[in-house]
């Protein structure tokens, strides 16, 4: 996650563009997820961690309760952490207890009906500097010095040893064969697991910076030079042992300041945009300012390129570390109908049960304002997406498609906990509802439209 970066967030702070367009419509011409029947997909959820075990003791932290308790609040989607330095911690040696115990848990999401997609986190490169992510045997720093941050981890990403570490993951041919053989074992061994929706190839990967470059600049050429290449091996690599997952790549943590990105194309037909959402002044404890622009600079930054290239969006990691100030409220609606307007889905960060970043408390209460991440939506749409919407004021959803001409007829729609009633007109009925679900069928390409209203 982004947290302030000392004289850095400064720095990023300065380079904003000023954002005085309005945001409405940027989502426009975006692609959308599909499921392997070509219905368009919605996917709403949390990352899932334990960043503080490892070795036999890896994902001790991750229980079934909590893939339970997510799919009864009404998300289907979990962006599970897993670690390079657990699965290989000696070169060419894959952990098979590893691998059982993110079998495990892929186990109880299917059993829950949560999608899954496998991110391999990386935090300040890992383990040499004190974190998790890339073993410490394939980190090579030159002999360049390190000084940790305690007050502020993520400014530790600047410093000249952990920034030469990722150019040798870039540019070294043997910890290219490396990685790539890492992600050939995750997706050889998971590739028919009914949960697995895709795969985030690299957490927010960061670069060096050449003499003479600003923020912006290295951050662009990172991802053009180095982070596009990298994402071609990688899909290569998951392609040789899984045809179907989606891959999900993601740029330098610096598109979160509403910077475009410099990433190009990745050779791959199921690619999926996957940005990180957070504001560097919140990241330090500041309050959600609604005049200062961040979420429409953002949402234009991150709708570039998936316009471009014609790939969907995935926030991949969003939220506040304290959402009890007092803008909040605003700031998780604004945040949803921004996310609405143009992503295929986010995971929120984070699925735990206690204080800070944590979605709900000790007893599984919501924590303050992040009751509004849930909310109605189509999970699964059998047809093409004319518009879709959720107005937390009134509490209604609409859904407009134009049903499928071929193929499966049913759209499933997510509720969370409450008394909701769902119509169907155009063709279309309700044909089944339970706690949580209801699912929709359309005659062939008739034009449906979907209401569910707050009982």
């Amino acid at each position: 996650m982004l947290r302030a970066m000392l004289t850095a967030g400064a720095v990023l702070a300065a380079l904003l563009t000023p954002a005085t367009a309005h945001a409405e419509g940027t989502g426009r011409d975006v692609p959308r997820l599909t499921d392997r029947d070509g219905r368009v997909l919605t996917l709403h959820g949390w990352n899932i961690e334990d960043k503080a075990h490892r070795g036999e003791e890896a994902l001790s932290a991750v229980t079934e309760r909590q893939l339970r308790d997510l799919r009864a609040r009404g998300f289907d989607f979990a962006r599970l952490l897993v670690f390079w330095d657990d699965l290989e911690p000696t070169p060419g040696h894959y952990s098979r207890g590893y691998l059982e115990k993110i079998e495990r848990v892929l186990d109880w999401a299917h059993r829950h009906d949560v999608k899954v997609v496998l991110d391999a986190h990386q935090d300040v490169f890992g383990p040499a500097f004190g974190h998790r992510g890339i073993p410490a045997w394939a980190t090579r720093t030159d002999g360049l010095p390190f000084t940790a941050h305690p007050d502020d981890w993520f400014a530790e990403y600047f410093e000249p040893a952990v920034q030469r570490a990722f150019t040798h993951l870039y540019e070294d041919a043997d910890l290219r064969r490396a990685q790539a053989g890492m992600w050939r074992a995750l997706a050889a061994r998971f590739a028919r697991h009914p949960a697995v929706l895709g795969y985030d190839l690299i957490n927010e990967p960061m670069g060096e910076p050449e003499p003479g470059e600003d923020l912006p600049t290295a951050a662009r050429r990172v991802e053009r030079e180095q982070l596009t290449p990298m994402y071609d091996r990688l899909a290569r690599a998951v392609r040789s042992a899984d045809r179907d997952a989606w891959l999900f790549v993601e740029p330098t943590p610096v598109v979160g300041e509403g910077v475009p990105t410099g990433l190009g194309r990745v050779h791959d037909p199921r690619v999926v945009y996957a940005p990180h959402f957070y504001d560097t002044a919140m990241e330090a404890g500041a309050d959600y300012d609604p005049g200062a622009g961040w979420i429409e600079a953002y949402e234009r930054a991150v709708t570039a390129y998936p316009k471009r290239y014609r790939v969907p969006v995935v926030v991949g990691e969003w939220g506040a570390p304290d959402s009890s100030l007092p803008h909040m409220d605003r700031f998780y609606r604004d945040a949803m109908a921004s996310l609405g307007r143009y992503a295929s889905g986010w995971a929120g960060y984070v699925w735990c049960y206690g204080g800070g970043y944590c979605a709900v408390d000790g007893t599984g209460a919501f924590r303050p304002r992040k009751e509004l991440t849930a909310e109605p939506y189509a999970e699964a749409v059998a047809g093409t997406v004319r518009s879709a919407a959720y107005d937390a004021g009134t509490g209604v959803y609409r859904l407009v498609y134009r049903a499928a001409p071929h193929g499966s007829r049913v759209t499933e729609l997510s509720l969370p906990p409450g008394s909701w009633r769902v119509t169907a007109e155009g063709g279309a009925g309700v044909v089944r509802r339970t706690a949580g679900r209801a699912l929709v069928a359309a005659v062939p390409g008739g034009l449906v439209t979907v209401t569910v209203e707050r009982g």
